[in-house]
């Protein structure tokens, strides 16, 4: 019999997640669960974006929310101006993802030539700018008290809406799987592990994170898009630095540099701010929930350094290290 291989295991443990994914609001009925879970799909689809450039290219950007907000906005506007059909949903889509294309691309261009922490503060300078500007055009965007907005129809139905989600999500993960893999992608993970080497082979370094930069802000802006909808309101909020943080987070805790763990990340944040809400509400205690988040974050970084999916990664290779040496000193002896 042919051995699976290692590859082709977890090829069909995703297989398997995702159709059961698929069937269970056939054989389960649970509102809560649905719109708990249809969060998650969304977070993962921000997370994973966001891992593109803090995991596989090394940049760390504290103003990812921008792009969020951004496809937030297009949609709410949207549906709020003009008919809710679907029609005008596809051109909002359309608006968004050139929109953020143009954003992250000038963005980039301005900004990706820093290094390190000036970039990072750069990014949320620009981040903090779209917030003013939201809070100020309030012709538009109604400031801080934000608006409600119809959606078309085939949206109206929270498993559908579920469905649709998790299917976008799948969607996400296999075409940034498939870049990762690709060599523009085996270069981007060249310039996280080794920036000046990589430029002294002769690839120009600013092109390929300006790359990066766009496909993860256009991503960021789908995200964005989906969880307005999945409100049916839009506000600032969208903007703040507490979005990028959500998505700086559920990369660390899943494991940097694997998209899954994005998903795994963004599974368990979003998890834990639902289950620590709930016991808020049975004792005053928990009230202060954000304190137990933040000790759930330190005890997983404490006990998962590299994340979830990295740490079992090196226990796995550690463990085949192990039986490989094992088997060379039987031979040997």
């Amino acid at each position: 019999m042919m051995k699976i291989g290692a590859a082709n295991k977890v090829n069909i443990v995703y297989i398997a997640t995702a159709i059961f994914l698929l069937l269970l609001p056939f054989f389960y009925e649970s509102r809560t669960l649905f719109i708990l879970l249809t969060q998650v799909f969304i977070f993962a689809i921000f997370a994973m974006s966001y891992d593109i450039l803090l995991g596989f290219t090394g940049i760390v950007s504290f103003g990812h929310a921008m792009f969020f907000g951004i496809g937030a906005y297009t949609i709410g506007v949207f549906m709020k101006r003009f008919e809710p059909t679907l029609p005008y949903f596809l051109l909002a889509v359309l608006v968004t993802i050139i929109l953020t294309a143009i954003v992250s691309l000038i963005l980039g261009l301005l900004t990706l030539r820093l290094k390190s922490h000036f970039y990072a503060m750069l990014t949320l300078a620009f981040s903090g700018l779209f917030l003013v500007l939201a809070e100020k055009w309030r012709t538009v965007t109604y400031g801080n008290d934000g608006f409600t907005f119809r959606i078309p129809e085939i949206f109206k139905d929270r498993t559908d809406f579920y469905l649709i989600c998790l299917v976008m999500m799948i969607a996400v993960f296999i075409i940034l799987r498939r870049f990762t893999n690709s060599p523009l992608g085996r270069v981007l993970q060249a310039i996280r592990e080794n920036e000046q080497r990589t430029e002294s082979l002769g690839y120009s370094i600013l092109h390929y994170k300006v790359i990066a930069s766009v496909i993860s802000g256009v991503m960021a802006g789908m995200a964005g898009l989906l969880y307005s909808m999945s409100l049916r309101f839009v506000n600032t909020s969208v903007f703040t630095m507490d979005i990028t943080l959500d998505a700086l987070l559920m990369t660390i805790i899943g494991g940097v540099g694997t998209l899954v763990g994005a998903v795994i990340g963004a599974g368990l944040i979003e998890f834990a701010h639902h289950f620590l809400t709930e016991l808020a509400k049975v004792h005053w205690i928990f009230e202060r929930w954000i304190i137990f988040f933040g000790i759930i974050y330190i005890l997983a970084v404490m006990f998962f350094p590299m994340g979830i999916v990295g740490t079992f990664k090196k226990i796995k290779f550690n463990h085949k290290k192990t039986k490989t040496s094992k088997s060379e000193e039987k031979i040997a002896g």
